[in-house]
């Protein structure tokens, strides 16, 4: 499904304080208002004000009458304003946007923001063969793992993949969905900028270390956004 754009969308009650978050983050504020657009050079992120708005994700295509009619075998459509939503097995909401995104914003294909390297969504699923259903309707193809070995990546062609790990796998908080950065064991001045910005750490983790570093960070946005900000 490489004809579908990708958007992170992220809600808020206070616009103006989540721009300010995300622009102490580094992140490129493209559009000013509707949409409220940020990238970090590698994917699309909007900030929605709507008091009906919820993370998830939201996906533009020119067309969704075949795969919403798969989708109406495993799970509810609710019609909105432009589009349908749906959720997978684990309650992540997705946007099934009508036509192509108004608008083009280039991007990079690298991430400059201070979280490091996007590496896309992470998902916990407490029913993982359910899950990877859902994506695969999407247009989700798996690139890495396994269902045996408790995580699978998928692509869509998109700039946003998806990671969707087993339940009780990961030893720390889990917003699901999360924003996910893994950056190469280059993560502890990120950490330094990170902290250097202001921006509240939601958890420190140590366990990945023997020597009790702090090497690996959560941080969640206003909206109740993850980001897992990983050394790996």
């Amino acid at each position: 499904m490489s004809n579908t754009t990708a958007v992170v969308q992220t809600c808020t009650a206070n616009l103006a304080t989540s721009k300010d978050y995300y622009q102490r983050l580094g992140f490129t504020l493209l559009s000013e208002e509707k949409p409220t657009l940020f990238t970090d050079g590698k994917f699309l992120l909007e900030i929605n004000p709507e008091n009906t708005a919820r993370t998830g994700l939201k996906l533009y295509r020119k067309d969704w009458t075949n795969i919403i009619e798969l989708l109406k075998k495993i799970t509810a459509i609710v019609p909105f304003e432009g589009g349908h939503l749906v959720s997978d097995p684990n309650g992540v909401k997705v946007y099934l946007m009508d036509g192509e995104m108004k608008g083009t914003y280039k991007l990079d294909g690298e991430s400059s923001a201070i979280p490091g390297n996007f590496a896309g969504l992470s998902i916990e699923a407490v029913d993982v063969a359910k899950t990877v259903d859902f994506w695969k309707i999407l247009g989700y193809k798996k690139t890495m793992g396994g269902i045996e070995q408790g995580w699978i990546t998928f692509e869509n062609g998109s700039a946003v993949g998806i990671s969707i790990m087993k339940p009780m796998m990961c030893p720390h908080l889990f917003f699901n969905p999360g924003l996910t950065f893994f950056n190469g064991g280059k993560n502890l001045p990120i950490i330094e900028k990170i902290r250097a910005a202001s921006i509240p750490i939601a958890e420190e983790i140590t366990v990945f270390n023997k020597e009790g570093l702090v090497d690996n960070v959560i941080l969640c946005d206003a909206g109740g956004l993850g980001f897992f900000v990983f050394n790996d």
